[in-house]
This record gives C-alpha cells, sequence and structure tokens, in this order.
C-alpha cells in the first residue's frame, strides 16, 4: 500500500496544479493524506473537495512543515510513503518511478532498499526565473546517486524507515528534510535514485525573495552546524554570478 503525503498553508492559488497531477499519476496512491498548518483560505476546502482520488485531511494550526509530515505519516496506512510539496506539480511517472525501487518484500536484504530519492526540476515562467533555475539548480548528470541526499518535495521511504530515522526534526522550521535525510541513511543505508521521478517547481520570482529563501535555508543549516564553508562559497557565487547571467539575459 502507497500513502501520498503532503502539508499545505495558504496554498489555493497552486493547490491545483499538484491536485491533477496527482490525479493523473500511471500509479495511483492508495491514498493522499495532507495536513493543514492553519490556512486563512481555500486550500482546505480544494482539499476536501477532491473526489478524484481517496484523500483525508489533518487540520494542525500552527504546525510547521516538519511537524505536518509527520502527523501525515503517522496517520498514513500504507508501508510506503511518498513525500512531496504543495506548490509543485508531479510529472505523470513520478510515482510509478518512485514505487518501483521499494519493491515488496520478499527480497534478500542485500538488494533492499528503505527509501528513494527523486528529482526535481523548475516550472520557470519569467525571464528571471530562467535565470535562477540557469544559475542556482544543479543538472541530473551532476548528480552523484551514491550521495544524493533529496528534497521532500521528490521522495518516498517505508513507514518503518521513517520510525527508525525518528521523523522529521519538528524543531527546525527550514532544512528539516536534509536532517531527515541524514538521520534515515545513517539509520537504513543509502538511497536509491530515481531520476525520472520529477516533482515540477517554480523558482523564487525576485533576488529578494531568493536570498530570503536562502538565508532561511542557512540559518537552519546553521543551527545543526552544517556546511559553513559551502555556504559562504555559495552566497559569493551567487552574489556575483546571478547579476551577471541576468545583465547577460536582458542585454
Amino acid at each position: 500500500m502507497i500513502s501520498l503525503v503532503f502539508t499545505v498553508l495558504n496554498e489555493s492559488r497552486s493547490l491545483q496544479s499538484l491536485l491533477d497531477s496527482i490525479a493523473a499519476q500511471t500509479v495511483q496512491p492508495d491514498e493522499v493524506v495532507a495536513c493543514d498548518g492553519g490556512s486563512s483560505d481555500d486550500t482546505v476546502s480544494l482539499l476536501r473537495g477532491e473526489t478524484r482520488f481517496p484523500i483525508r485531511v489533518i487540520e494542525e494550526k500552527g504546525a510547521n512543515i516538519s511537524r505536518g509530515r509527520n502527523l501525515a505519516i503517522a496517520a498514513a496506512h500504507g508501508e510506503i510513503i511518498a513525500c512531496t510539496d504543495a506548490g509543485v506539480h508531479l510529472h505523470e511517472r513520478w510515482l510509478e518511478k518512485l514505487s518501483a525501487a521499494l519493491p515488496a518484500r520478499p527480497l534478500p536484504l542485500a538488494t533492499r532498499y528503505s527509501a528513494v530519492a527523486g528529482f526535481f526540476l523548475p516550472d520557470p515562467r519569467t525571464t528571471f526565473e530562467v535565470a535562477m533555475s540557469a544559475t542556482v539548480l544543479p543538472l541530473v548528470s551532476e548528480i552523484n546517486p551514491q550521495t544524493f541526499l533529496p528534497s521532500s518535495r521528490s521522495v518516498a521511504f517505508l513507514k518503518t524507515a521513517w520510525q527508525q530515522a525518528g521523523g522529521y526534526p519538528e524543531w527546525l522550521d527550514y532544512c528539516e528534510d536534509l536532517i531527515f535525510d541524514l538521520n534515515l541513511r545513517k539509520a537504513c543505508g543509502p538511497f536509491a535514485f530515481a531520476p525520472q521521478a520529477i516533482a515540477y517547481f517554480r523558482p523564487r520570482g525576485s533576488l529578494k525573495s531568493f536570498f530570503k529563501q536562502y538565508y532561511l535555508y542557512a540559518r537552519g543549516d546553521g543551527k545543526v552546524n552544517l556546511f559553513f564553508k559551502r555556504h559562504l562559497i555559495r552566497y559569493g557565487i551567487y552574489l556575483i554570478a546571478l547579476p551577471l547571467l541576468l545583465v547577460g539575459i536582458a542585454s
């Protein structure tokens, strides 16, 4: 049984695209569980009005992403958990490709994976978003499958593995999926890699929103003392390369 989970907060503008892409999956989830963190728009009514697949909605006002994911996973009945985010749309074979890497038992222990990393691609709508995508996002050809740690917009794992990893860290508001990945890999071994399990997302639409996002990610990493040198290098590259790229596109 496969459960698809995600969290939402005031996502009424982008939610329909995600729901449509779930309905179009070549392999359908047995259930969808969504946790709403206290939306003040039509998000919950849109979720409750969905009839193309079975969906349950959990409401937990004030829940951060980690808390919402943990609540949704705890409530899920599936032994396989597929995780994504609001604000994305999924390739029609997304769940097919993820679930294929987590086959049902019995298999020899040496051939089993407890988790599989999908991939993500940008869905830019403006010139700036095209430039942002080209500057800051990796190509699939640049990924080392042995070390790649997935975003939770495109990942699947056994529910027992989530339990062994201690769930998502609810004390973190940002970079929670990275810490979960590290704990999951430590507890259960490496991720399989499914590069064709693609979630499409829209990049940040301005320098201000990008640097706010990156600041929050860096602060999240800082809370657990991760990647200080990496952030210094990336900030330097982004401050130089991104403006030059934008000037080139505009000229």
